[in-house]
């Protein structure tokens, strides 16, 4: 009797979690709360961790997410009772469509990460199953700061990373808060280390202090001089140091980097050619700073990325090759040798703005200037080269070249 009850309890819990997965049972009271318009910015900008539901109720996706996502708000919330350390939301895009189209949603559903009101590049892309979701959140609570207990732990720091050092005399400080809200949203992009008390000292003959370690041997710190407690001034610094302003677009972080909504420009280079990529780096930073905000600054291997080169009749025998992706088509920057004339990379992105690269690709020069400024390579107006990391509507097959590229390998 008791093998039989055993199994029987067992059959039980199968048939439970099978109609779970399915949508025909609801699990327990779960606290999703629902985003709208009128409470958005309060909830999220309250919220320590927030996961949210971006969903449409037309989509069989986002109708089997529904209970796994409220069983795995339950599951967390038994380990952080705390609703404003955690949040689970939603938001229904039909319903709310300046929403979604606020934080650029293109399918359905997706999983949007927020820390303290600022949405995460990341999104979730993990397996959309309970246990995967949940887990999920509890990484997201692991102190991304490492406290140490030596001076010789802060002088010994692996410079092949982006480190950012905080001294403080204590940890219950506003000055630390700071900190560690500015770790919290840069985990993923920088190493955090913090010396409290004796281990400090001799880092703070005028105060708190915050240092960046570049990767580099010989490469010096960089100090932080602005007020520690103003969040914003030391977030914009540590992102500044954190994130490369030109990053490498790979297989892992293609999609990601389209979902940010801005045109790429791209050094297709062979990967031993450092060379040219610093000289792409420092054009970058000296011509199109002020472009930051307006278009990703990329480099990728021509021999992993053979496939979007083919799109402008290139092959990697002739990289270096700068290429703009406007998500709609493909524009080459006309010789790599000039990428160093004065404001002629500049030049090249701000006719993408306007309109002029775009024009010119279906109807040719404009008829009162050369051919000098750019030139542009792609198929026949009558049927434009997609872009090579195009960003595909709801409905259509996320097949991107990306995928292909990793086939052809």
């Amino acid at each position: 009797m008791k093998l039989q009850s055993k199994s029987l309890s067992l059959d039980v819990r199968f048939i439970s979690v099978i109609l779970l997965v399915m949508g025909l049972s609801t699990p327990g009271q779960a606290e999703i709360t629902s985003l709208d318009s009128g409470n958005i910015d309060d909830v999220l900008n309250n919220a320590g961790v927030a996961l949210v539901n971006f969903y449409a109720d037309w989509c069989r996706f986002s109708q089997m997410l529904h209970p796994v996502f409220e069983e795995a708000s339950n599951i967390v919330r038994e380990e952080f009772p705390d609703t404003k350390q955690v949040v689970f939301a939603r938001v229904d895009c039909d319903q709310h469509s300046d929403i979604a189209q606020r934080y650029r949603i293109t399918k359905y559903p997706t999983l949007k990460l927020f820390r303290n009101g600022m949405m995460m590049k990341r999104e979730y892309r993990g397996q959309r199953s309970v246990t995967a979701i949940a887990d999920f959140i509890k990484t997201q609570q692991v102190d991304p700061i490492k406290e140490v207990v030596t001076p010789a732990e802060l002088t010994n720091v692996d410079r092949s990373k982006r480190t950012i050092i905080g001294y403080f005399e204590k940890k219950d400080s506003d000055n630390y808060r700071t900190f560690e809200k500015v770790a919290n949203i840069l985990r993923d992009d920088c190493t955090f280390l913090a010396g409290f008390g004796p281990v400090s000292e001799h880092e703070r003959f005028s105060g708190d202090n915050i240092i960046y370690r570049p990767p580099g041997e010989a490469a010096p710190d960089m100090v932080y001089l602005g007020a520690l407690t103003n969040f914003d001034l030391a977030y914009a610094w540590a992102q500044d140091k954190c994130v490369p302003l030109v990053r490498e677009i790979t297989f892992e972080n293609g999609e990601e980097l389209t979902e940010e909504g801005l045109p790429f420009l791209i050094l297709f280079h062979v990967k031993e050619d450092t060379e040219s990529l610093e000289k792409f780096q420092h054009e970058v930073a000296r011509q199109l700073i002020s472009e930051k905000g307006s278009i990703n600054f990329l480099h990728a291997d021509c021999d992993k990325f053979r496939h979007p080169l083919l799109h402008i009749q290139k092959t990697p025998a002739d990289c270096p090759v700068i290429a703009i992706d406007s998500f709609r088509h493909m524009y080459v920057f006309p010789e790599f040798k000039d990428v160093s004339v004065p404001g002629k990379l500049r030049q090249f992105v701000l006719d993408l703005h306007s309109g002029k690269l775009h024009r010119e690709f279906h109807h040719g020069p404009d008829p009162t200037e050369s051919t000098a400024g750019q030139e542009i390579v792609g198929e026949a107006a009558s049927s434009p080269p997609n872009s090579s990391f195009q960003k595909l509507a709801p409905s259509e097959k996320r097949y991107t070249i990306l995928t292909r590229d990793r086939d052809e390998l």
